[in-house]
């Protein structure tokens, strides 16, 4: 007779198998079976308790948003689940492979309404609504073959979070010990040569081509400057394709100066981007403009239809195209490039206090060191005024935009990247609604640094209520506590900072103590200069 192993004890080794060092989450009773395979495992796979279910998921987006790979998070079904749902509609909007591993009440009793513990009317439809992929194992022989399946279907195309579920009796069920499998990827869509062929037509029609790179190119950045040099085409971003191309490069423009050059563009190249800033924050196409996406999801062509749609794996796609366009060499631009990045710069140095506070953490933070935003008035600074040099080093919330990202994110980058810095920066608001694993930070020995701007307030809704509404202000108006005194009783070190010099000081020490630390930037109420007018310019005349 052969081994045997509970179906808590199968997925676990399924996660091993796939790679998956580390699992964030909170214990609780419909996982005990899983949570005791963890513990038995605990010298191959990492398990780190939070103290809010939203925490571990964030954390794990940070893993998985940080270094592509799997980002694995375990909670109760329920509220577990629904208190972590922020998390994964962030990972699916950021096409991150988040993986939810939860239970569910007793086999016999799902669906019949009686009023379990923590139990939802329809939890696995609820889970699939927010996924790319959500499955139950319903029996231990389909523990192992369930969790190839979701891992591979996480994996393939554009990817996203999965979630898993078992019943409670489910977990603590015995079988056969098996052999794993693995999770079959689907190869990336077959390139489409007449596809290519007409990119590449475009591109020789054009005069002022326009290169927009997305999260889905962050794994094609030498193919992209290569076209860039090529074309003598610059490469702009938004949020999740920054350092796709390093700011640094001549032909890298941060977004204001791509309005800027927007305006004579012929030719937008879209790669592995949904194009959010030129038909969703812009708002004004040039006459007459042509458009080539290249991307591996084909619902986008449907979205947002292109002149020539290119469905492929970015690398892959602009790889092919390479390889199609003549040798020709354009006029160099790299100068006019240069200058146009200049000119927007000295234009939204007008947004302070945020570009000199960014400023400073810039200078602080090492070349390879990690920046997660948060929704905030320097975090929506930053995605114009804050240069990046490697892909996926600014980790971003994408489109979902949910106040409470950032520091639980910082905290899954770490654990990630334990030697790399990795800085947060969040508002008073953002930063209560998870103030709690600072906890987990001291615990588990996570040392992110977390810079809190505190100006006593929802910094948009509070101007928003100003200028628009008269200022009717309704719940935008914040009492806080004094941060380093908090941070301090979590046993975080903790600095105050009043100016950006003091602020890059203060960022030194912090690195070199290495300790969860929180320092808190005091910003007067209301008196932030609105970066909105270059994340939406007006159109020109």
């Amino acid at each position: 007779m052969g081994n045997t192993a509970t179906t808590g004890q199968t997925m676990v080794r399924s996660l091993i198998a796939h790679g998956i060092d580390t699992v964030f989450g909170i214990p609780g009773a419909h996982m005990y079976d899983f949570n005791d395979a963890l513990y038995q495992q605990r010298e191959q796979i990492r398990f780190i308790h939070t103290r809010h279910e939203q925490g571990a998921g964030y954390m794990a987006y940070g893993y998985a948003k940080s270094t592509g790979r799997i980002g694995a998070y375990t909670v109760v079904p329920g509220p577990g689940v629904l208190n972590s749902g922020a998390a994964l509609c962030t990972a699916y909007g950021g096409n991150t492979p988040v993986l939810c591993l939860t239970g569910n009440i007793m086999s016999h009793l799902i669906g019949q309404g009686r009023g379990q513990l923590h139990e939802l009317p329809d939890q696995l439809n609820t889970l699939s609504g927010i996924t790319k992929v959500a499955r139950r194992v319903n029996h231990v022989t389909e523990a192992a073959p369930e969790m190839a399946e979701v891992i591979g279907h996480m994996l393939s195309g554009r990817q996203g979070p999965g979630a898993i579920e078992a019943p409670w009796d489910v977990f603590g069920m015995q079988g056969v010990e098996t052999e794993l499998p693995l999770a079959n990827l689907r190869p990336a869509p077959a390139i489409n040569p007449a596809a290519i062929e007409a990119a590449a037509s475009l591109i020789a029609q054009a005069k002022n081509p326009l290169i927009m790179v997305g999260g889905g190119a962050v794994a094609a950045g030498d193919a992209v400057a290569e076209l860039a040099r090529r074309l003598q085409a610059p490469v702009t971003s938004h949020r999740s394709g920054k350092g796709v191309v390093p700011d640094d490069s001549p032909y890298a423009l941060n977004f204001v100066a791509g309005f800027d050059y927007w305006q004579q563009t012929d030719l937008l190249i879209g790669i592995g981007s949904r194009l959010e800033l030129q038909f969703m924050r812009w708002r004004w196409l040039p006459k007459n403009l042509k458009v080539i996406r290249i991307d591996i999801d084909p619902t986008e062509m449907v979205r947002l239809k292109p002149d020539v749609a290119v469905v492929a794996d970015a690398q892959q796609g602009v790889e092919a195209l390479l390889a199609a366009l003549p040798p020709v060499q354009p006029v160099d631009r790299r100068a006019a490039l240069s200058r146009l990045n200049q000119q927007a710069r000295e234009r939204f140095s007008c947004v302070q206090p945020q570009v000199d506070y960014l400023n400073a953490i810039r200078a602080a933070l090492p070349r390879d060191g990690f920046f997660v935003e948060e929704v905030s008035q320097v975090g929506f600074t930053a995605r114009f005024a804050f240069p990046v040099y490697e892909p996926r080093h600014y980790v971003t919330c994408g489109y979902q935009d949910n106040l409470g990202f950032g520091y639980n994110t910082a905290l899954g980058v770490k654990v990630a990247h334990p030697d790399k810095v990795v800085i947060s920066v969040s508002g008073d608001g953002g930063f209560m609604f998870g103030v709690q694993e600072l906890a987990t930070a001291v615990q588990h020995g996570i040392n992110v640094i977390a810079i809190v701007f505190n100006n006593g307030a929802y910094g948009n809704v509070l101007r928003d209520q100003r200028d628009s509404y008269q200022g009717h202000y309704l719940g935008a108006e914040l009492t806080n506590p004094d941060f380093v005194r908090l941070a301090e009783s979590f046993g975080a070190l903790a600095y105050r900072a009043t100016t950006p010099d003091e602020l890059r000081v203060r960022l030194a020490e912090a690195i070199n103590a290495e300790r969860p630390v929180v320092i808190e930037v005091p910003v007067e109420r209301g008196s932030e200069a609105s970066p909105w007018p270059f994340i939406h310019p007006q159109a020109p005349q």
